[in-house]
């Protein structure tokens, strides 16, 4: 029952997720700013606060990092505004206005005082629009920051605690599940660092994903080049970011998600097995994942997870390889994208 109703939590949050960012107006770019706040302000804490200055004993690079972490409202807020495309001044305004707030709620804020910006300009004076938008937006974005975060906290906090629940009864079976669905979420035009950092997953759970995430890279490594998808650059790009192949990976989404789920989930499996754990969310990417791990593990015992995690990645590949040619590849063939 565990494990059902973490998965449930996860579905629910992703299918949120999903439908927000495909059918929203601007949605995919306001997830991008929300991914790119993660990484500016969760992953920053992790490495500069927890490597670099409680572990390595820092001490200006642990209250950096410490008061970082704290601006991931500010960051969120600024970063999905100007991604939308909004005027500078507004997006800095509003994101300072966000201050000792989560990140949800810059992101929430942000996004939707993005369609307010351009009645200033429509109806003021040029100069004067400037001077009323960022006395006007600061406060109205305060406020509603203030009035949802309650609600936010709650909601995101029952998701999370399910998910965690579930993952520390049923560790392996959640490794499995959870790393299979967070490496397929990785891989596609999602963001899997949006989803955690939304969710706010930490520990064993965070853990699991982020290592998912490095040994999956490994998964789409050997895919692209076994299945020829592009040229050596685009095998490297993926394994490096995913998201930046995302115009191969949507056309051949079977071979390639199904090879994800297998190499994540195994991935997900040798993380849970390992205990590994990672209090940085919204690091649910290889490269963030990797460095954000460092931070809260034994050394030895996160290197043999992510060596591991990398052997399970390149099986999940040839699982999912063997799959796809035997049984698919007839009834699904590939779809090469060319350049130009």
């Amino acid at each position: 029952m565990e494990i059902i109703l973490g998965i449930a939590a996860l579905l629910a949050a992703l299918g949120l997720f999903s439908v927000f960012s495909f059918k929203a107006p601007n949605g995919s770019a306001a997830m991008s700013g929300l991914a790119d706040a993660a990484i500016a302000t969760f992953l920053v804490e992790a490495i500069h606060k927890y490597v670099m200055g409680n572990l390595l004993g820092i001490e200006y690079l642990a209250d950096f990092g410490n008061m970082v972490g704290g601006m991931g409202g500010v960051a969120a807020a600024t970063l999905v505004m100007l991604r939308m495309g909004v005027q500078p001044v507004f997006a800095i305004v509003t994101g300072l206005a966000m201050a000792n707030l989560g990140i949800l709620e810059g992101f929430i804020a942000g996004y939707l005082f993005s369609f307010a910006t351009p009645l200033f300009k429509k109806y003021l004076p040029e100069g004067v629009d400037v001077i009323v938008g960022v006395l006007t937006l600061a406060p109205l974005a305060r406020l509603l920051g203030i009035f949802i975060s309650p609600g936010l906290d709650m909601l995101m906090g029952t998701l999370a605690n399910m998910i965690t629940e579930a993952t520390l009864l049923s560790p392996l079976a959640m490794g499995f599940l959870l790393g299979g669905l967070i490496k397929m979420v990785c891989t596609s035009p999602l963001s899997s660092m949006a989803l955690t950092a939304m969710l706010g997953l930490t520990g064993l759970p965070m853990g699991i994903a982020a290592i998912a995430c490095v040994g999956g890279s490994f998964t789409n490594g050997y895919i692209f080049h076994s299945l020829k998808l592009g040229k050596s650059s685009n095998t490297v790009s993926v394994m490096l970011e995913p998201l930046t192949q995302a115009h191969i990976v949507t056309r051949n989404p079977v071979p390639i998600f199904m090879s994800n789920f297998l190499g994540g989930a195994m991935a997900g499996t040798i993380a849970a097995y390992f205990g590994i754990i990672n209090d940085a969310p919204g690091s649910a990417a290889p490269i963030p994942g990797l460095l954000a791990s460092i931070a809260f593990n034994d050394p030895l015992t996160l290197f043999m997870a992510v060596v591991a995690a990398a052997f399970a990645g390149v099986v999940g590949g040839v699982i999912g390889n063997q799959i796809y040619k035997r049984l698919l590849a007839d009834r699904v063939p590939l779809q090469q994208f060319v350049n130009g």
